[in-house]
């Protein structure tokens, strides 16, 4: 296929993976069109791509497919202030996804997800940076690590985490809780220790980023079309459709990246992917980011504090409720209550968001081509780790639909997995 070159590529969702995908295209020449019903360059469109944590973290391969967590569960479910949450009206539509995921909870579907979620982001920061040499990261990206507390009740739990990133020799600092106050003087010692990734970097306004990795895109050739794609096919050997609700569009290749909304598209094609959307929150606290130099997770309490330009950002909790449901006011008291015990200095807080992490039940994305449809790609259910992953896909979808050879192993990524 030395001498293949696409002819042009549509992509579906102008989020991370869509605009990341679509900019490494652009690079190779090839005419990419990007759709969505929301423009990227609007402070109205509030994706997850804007209101997650802001972390780049390619060490947190470790999932929740692990046997030591699914005991506890059911009791997380049943508490209103715990990290995880489940909207009853939605049980029953959940359920299948749960049968899976519990197949997917002992020891060697943690390691095989462990190891496939290491292949690809161990790549991701570089392939953030070349990026980054293209854009002003002035005041958006900080370099001075991120760190992990915990409470020595689940001290088992975490030496199974310093372990598993040990062995797949990611670097990783063990710190006393003298230490962490060393680094992180403002929050309250209601922790026992803790681990500095300190080579991470985060994002101080991560829809910020997006919007100039989106100009970027544009600026190189690449067209955006707002309208709201409802169907796609194959219908031709080199020839695919996509039909919105003015237009139909022809190409020769079609990239499905719409997080959460992409089941809709690949139900279409025949294909039972079993993807559904874990709900997080976060909350702002305004002027309030200079009580933390960097990052705080609390692996206990399934949330983290950010200092962002926004202010000082809460975000986290697992809710399972599907897209359609309202945000749950119990999930944001609950941040608010984690964020103020860590910092008892925060004041009011505004900016109530809720965004949908696109999730399936052995917590490896499907990146691509669809099992019935070879010029379909896919690039979504990234889980938590969407905004990591974010470049390194872009790169490795830009490689499938341009026909390249990789010395990546893609098949734990595909769908058939599911078929």
């Amino acid at each position: 296929m030395a001498n293949y070159k696409c002819k042009s590529v549509g992509i579906i969702g102008s989020g991370i993976q869509g605009i990341c995908a679509g900019l490494q295209l652009v690079k190779k020449g090839i005419p990419v069109t990007i759709f969505d019903r929301n423009d990227p360059l609007s402070d109205q469109f509030r994706p997850a791509s804007y209101g997650n944590a802001g972390h780049f973290s390619p060490y947190a391969v470790l999932k929740f497919n692990r046997p030591d967590i699914v005991k506890d569960v059911p009791k997380m479910l049943f508490s209103s202030y715990g990290p995880l949450a489940l909207k009853w009206n939605y049980i029953f539509k959940l359920f299948p996804w749960i049968i899976r995921y519990i197949k997917n909870c002992n020891k060697t579907s943690m390691l095989h997800t462990a190891k496939y979620m290491h292949q690809i982001s161990r790549s991701a920061d570089v392939s953030y940076e070349e990026i980054f040499t293209e854009i002003d990261t002035t005041d958006l990206v900080d370099r001075k690590g991120i760190i992990y507390v915990w409470s020595n009740k689940n001290l088992k739990s975490r030496n199974l985490e310093i372990k598993v990133r040990n062995d797949l020799g990611i670097k990783q600092k063990i710190l006393t809780q003298k230490e962490v106050l060393a680094l992180e003087p403002n929050l309250n010692p209601i922790f026992d220790a803790g681990i500095l990734y300190e080579n991470s970097m985060f994002a101080r306004d991560p829809h910020a980023i997006l919007k100039k990795i989106f100009m970027l895109f544009l600026s190189k050739g690449g067209k955006f079309i707002q309208e709201n794609i409802q169907s796609l096919k194959q219908v031709e050997n080199n020839k695919t459709v996509l039909n919105s609700e003015k237009a139909e569009y022809t190409f020769e290749k079609i990239v499905v990246a719409a997080g959460a909304h992409s089941k809709k598209l690949t139900d279409q094609l025949g294909e039972n992917i079993p993807l559904d959307t874990e709900r997080g929150y976060h909350v702002h606290f305004k002027e309030m980011s200079n009580l933390l130099n960097r990052p705080v997770i609390c692996l206990d309490r399934g949330f983290s504090l950010s200092p962002m330009n926004q202010g000082l950002r809460a975000v986290g909790t697992v809710e399972f409720g599907g897209l359609q449901n309202p945000p749950s006011k119990e999930r944001i008291k609950y941040i608010i209550n984690c964020a103020k015990e860590f910092l008892p200095q925060l004041s009011t807080h505004y900016d109530e968001w809720m965004g949908f992490r696109p999730s399936l039940p052995d917590f490896l994305p499907v990146i691509g081509p669809s099992f019935n449809n070879k010029n379909i790609i896919y690039a979504f259910g990234h889980d938590h780790l969407g905004w990591t992953l974010g470049a390194v896909t872009g790169k490795i979808v830009s490689g499938i639909v341009a026909g390249e050879k990789t010395n990546l192993d893609l098949s734990p990524y595909s769908s058939k997995r599911f078929n």
